[in-house]
């Protein structure tokens, strides 16, 4: 059963959440959390140097969440990296703050990986919060080796029934995946290099590995709000999904495919994202695009 004690010593659920300005979703989020779960867990909170010391805020609503302020906002894979070295659950899930729960879904997610071992980490259907009978997410295709280009299956498509079979999935959402607690140690933490954007498609590789399996299991639910941090059309995202394509490229291609890789994102990839956005009068998002691409050469050689 659900318990409100922070220190509790075996929780079978670490439910790790990274805040960064997002007060009210975070509050929203663990409001559900604490509302539909009906097993064991602990809800660890990271606060990401949000202007206002959210930590302390949550921490006097929530006494039983154990909050973390961090001073240096440390990306998505740093906070997280926070939140996972503080648990002690048998299973971790590194669960967005903008999202919630209507149910106790979750806990076949937990089923699933005690009766497959080879299983290391899994990701629940994902809705739309403003559309909740549209799905976000129900696996993710491969990547081309060249373009790295691969589509989410299922986006945006009315949910009715045809993404309810459990399958493996070449990467898990970022939004919600549980972890087995044992994998940590041997595909490791999240990699912090990338700040924000493929962090976890990255650390996808290197769960699978370490010789294990990811699966999306539509026997659990979660609605997700989207980013409200990041703009959709802003120049961070665009520096960032810039420097990070090439450097998930960098990483876990080899041979002839890294080569082609890199050449296809630095001549037609980059070029054809500039002349976008110098046609649409965002000058701030090809100088983005060209910051990226520059900065991959210097973040290469320091986690070669």
């Amino acid at each position: 059963m659900y318990s409100n004690n922070p220190g509790i010593a075996d929780p079978l659920l670490s439910i790790i959440s990274v805040n960064y300005n997002g007060f009210d979703d975070t509050c929203e989020m663990i409001d559900s959390l604490k509302e539909h779960l009906t097993f064991s867990f602990e809800v660890i909170v990271v606060d990401n140097a949000s202007k206002v010391n959210d930590a302390e805020r949550i921490r006097q609503i929530y006494p039983w969440v154990k909050c973390i302020r961090s001073e240096k906002n440390l990306g998505f894979a740093g906070g997280n990296n926070i939140g996972i070295a503080e648990a002690k659950g048998k299973y971790l899930f590194l669960l967005n703050n903008d999202t919630f729960v209507t149910d106790n879904s979750l806990s076949n997610l937990i089923t699933f990986m005690d009766s497959n071992p080879q299983v290391g980490a899994v990701t629940p259907k994902l809705k739309f919060a403003l559309y909740p009978d549209e799905i976000q997410f129900a696996g993710y295709a491969s990547f081309s080796k060249i373009t790295l280009r691969n589509h989410i299956i299922g986006y945006g498509e009315k949910d009715e029934g045809q993404y309810e079979i459990p399958k493996r999935s070449a990467f898990l959402h970022g939004a919600a995946i549980m972890v087995r607690k044992e994998v940590i140690g041997k595909a490791g933490i999240l990699p912090d290099m990338y700040f924000l954007y493929y962090e976890e498609l990255d650390w996808c590789e290197r769960i699978k590995e370490a010789g294990y399996e990811l699966w999306y299991v539509p026997g659990g639910t979660v609605y997700h709000k989207e980013s409200k941090s990041v703009g959709s059309n802003s120049s961070l995202k665009m520096f960032y999904m810039t420097r990070n394509r090439l450097l998930f490229a960098w990483r876990n291609s080899s041979g002839f495919n890294r080569y082609l890789a890199i050449t296809y994102q630095t001549t037609i990839a980059l070029p054809k994202s500039i002349v976008k956005s110098l046609i649409t009068g965002r000058f701030d998002l090809a100088k983005a695009a060209l910051k990226g691409w520059s900065c991959f050469f210097v973040t290469k050689k320091q986690v070669s």
